[in-house]
């Protein structure tokens, strides 16, 4: 059973009310994903607001989460609330759809660690289901928000299964949103990729790419990359 919160550095994620919990898929993101520019921030899906609190701890940006599941929103709401950084973030809860028909503004970033498990078998539990089948969350539809929402300068950053990255980047392409920095994450020495950490930009340049292994050999043991990368958060 997952702890009911999670301590960090700077913030604490309370957690039992959300189907999805912190997961290493979502402080990987937050960890690598390029703050320095930013003003305007949005987080899409929520969760527990853990991505929106790292962004937070790393720069002044206003940071907007939105999150379809009702007791996620107000569980991220009230860890937002407890956290230093309650001037900074604001959740919201409503759909992506709903989200962009309502606001027409331009954001620096925009993140994502999405649901992945598109028509698999699902679980009885459906808040469950909603955080992590994308039956509600298209990859067409996080490429459209990037219309929408992106300003000209902007980022996308999202962790995708290694499995999916290539046609979703492909897809990208073709709408004239390119993919500039990718991260291909090794859960451990001498496995296959899982999952792949992605940027996109409006203008088309060379492709940094690299790798990242979080554990070695042993279990439990992780490499000093990952270590650096998420200094600032793990005790």
């Amino acid at each position: 059973m997952s702890n009911s919160y999670f301590r960090f550095k700077q913030f604490v994620i309370q957690q039992d009310k959300c189907a999805m919990k912190v997961g290493t898929d979502g402080v990987l993101l937050g960890a690598w994903a390029e703050v320095t520019t930013a003003q305007r921030i949005v987080d899409i899906g929520a969760g527990t607001g853990l991505i929106a609190l790292m962004l937070a701890q790393r720069c002044n940006a206003a940071i907007t989460a939105i999150e379809i599941d009702e007791q996620a929103a107000l569980q991220a709401a009230a860890n937002v609330a407890a956290s230093p950084f309650s001037h900074q973030v604001f959740v919201i809860h409503t759909s992506l759809q709903d989200f962009m028909c309502a606001d027409h503004s331009n954001y620096d970033l925009i993140i994502t660690n999405p649901p992945y498990f598109h028509q698999s078998l699902k679980t009885p539990i459906a808040n469950r289901n909603l955080a992590r089948h994308s039956d509600s969350l298209l990859p067409d539809e996080l490429i459209e928000t990037c219309f929408c929402l992106l300003s000209p300068d902007g980022r996308f950053c999202v962790i995708l299964p290694t499995q999916t990255a290539t046609a979703f980047i492909k897809k990208a392409e073709i709408r004239g949103l390119y993919c500039t920095k990718k991260t291909e994450v090794f859960p451990r020495e001498g496995t296959p990729s899982k999952r792949i950490l992605l940027q996109f930009e409006w203008n088309e340049k060379p492709c940094e790419e690299n790798a990242l292994i979080i554990e070695t050999e042993n279990r439990h043991q992780y490499t000093d990359v990952f270590k650096k990368l998420t200094a600032e958060y793990y005790l």
